[in-house]
């Protein structure tokens, strides 16, 4: 049984999960600065007084857990990371993995040193969609796949204020140049390019035109180059009155293509060659005709009450799994500096033009020498 303890609000997203999975996980601590957040967790989770902490060094020192979820304000997420990575548990983190590329340093050498799990939350990887075109792209469906694009528009301004005072996203968010929270896009996306990595990123903004005195670009378009030439592009947007499209994702493909829906109506959908119709590309079906392609786990319908259509569920069962196993994840600390080091590399770039900038290519023992920014 794997005893998990919660920092910040946002973590109860696990809730649901853990609860179903009652012989592998548990919830046995909660850490927030807000009494009105403990107080939901001891309704929410079951806690008692004494599984409630306000400050978090306590809960890791005193609490009963193997395990930490780290959902903090971003500006916080490396050093409580690394902070439960020295007091021996193991960690899921939420997105971003950190706001500085030395603190993406510090974070892959103390996983390194640690020898425990650590895990990054990047939940729009499971959900259903992705994860039915990730099984086509593995099946060849699409052909070679060379071109694939994200966006996160997400009208995110009613956050920046609580009660008059500016809040940590006023800041850490959309007080940032660049595409400072890529990871939503990028990660489903980079999923369908196997192995490839980010190689180099250029970020170009259209300014600053908000009339509430964020000094945040009111977008950003970055493009990724990866180590086989292909290209990525990201699109981060949280100022621009619009609807909300989180999870807009297409792919381009030798044998055909993926668009997911914007909106009024539209529907995810796909277009690919068959064997019996080379042409058949030319013809949009919706994905839903490709239902069976979903991972055998998502089809029993286990994982159905957690959030993001089930995606908050196995995110957690494959945290859980690696622990009992002592094998790093999918999602790990590598692929997390990689994606996080787009927001951080792209401000350099957006505030110098668009200027390219090389992504170092995060692995295992990386040398001293390696750790720096290529201007």
């Amino acid at each position: 049984m794997i005893k998990i303890g919660i920092a910040g609000v946002r973590g109860f997203s696990i809730v649901e999960a853990v609860k179903r999975m009652p012989d592998d996980a548990c919830i046995t601590a909660m850490c927030d600065l807000s009494e009105s957040a403990l107080e939901e967790a001891k309704q929410k989770i079951g806690l008692s007084d004494s599984q409630c902490y306000r400050i978090y060094e306590d809960m890791l020192a005193n609490a009963d857990i193997d395990a930490v979820v780290v959902s903090t304000p971003m500006q916080f997420h490396v050093q409580q990371s690394i902070q439960a990575l020295q007091a021996g548990k193991h960690v899921m983190c939420e997105v971003t993995a950190g706001v500085t590329m030395d603190e993406l340093w510090w974070l892959i050498e103390a996983v390194e040193k640690s020898g425990k799990i650590y895990m990054y939350a990047e939940n729009y990887c499971y959900t259903p969609e992705v994860q039915i075109v990730r099984a086509m792209t593995k099946a060849g469906m699409f052909g070679e796949i060379y071109y694939g694009e994200g966006e996160y528009t997400h009208d995110c301004r009613d956050l920046v204020m609580h009660n008059g005072v500016p809040t940590w996203r006023h800041y850490w968010q959309m007080g940032t140049r660049g595409a400072f929270y890529p990871t939503h896009s990028l990660g489903p996306v980079m999923q369908c390019f196997d192995d490839d990595r980010i190689v180099e990123i250029s970020t170009f903004s259209p300014g600053c035109h908000n009339a509430i005195g964020l000094r945040g670009d009111d977008l950003t378009q970055t493009m990724c180059r990866l180590a086989s030439g292909k290209l990525v592009k990201i699109r981060v947007d949280t100022i621009s009155p619009r609807p909300h499209c989180m999870t807009y994702y297409s792919i381009q493909g030798t044998k055909g293509c993926y668009e997911a829906a914007r909106g009024l109506g539209d529907v995810a959908k796909v277009a690919v060659a068959t064997e019996d119709n080379g042409k058949a590309y030319e013809q949009w079906r919706p994905l839903s005709d490709f239902e069976y392609m979903l991972p055998e786990r998502y089809k029993s319908g286990e994982g159905n009450e957690a959030g993001h259509g089930g995606g908050d569920y196995y995110i957690v069962a494959d945290f859980i799994n690696a622990i009992k196993t002592g094998e790093q994840p999918e999602l790990n600390v590598y692929k997390a500096a990689e994606w996080t080091s787009v927001a951080l590399l792209s401000q350099l770039s957006v505030t110098n033009g668009g200027r390219a900038m090389t992504v170092p290519n995060f692995r295992k023992n990386m040398p001293y020498d390696e750790k720096i920014i290529k201007l």
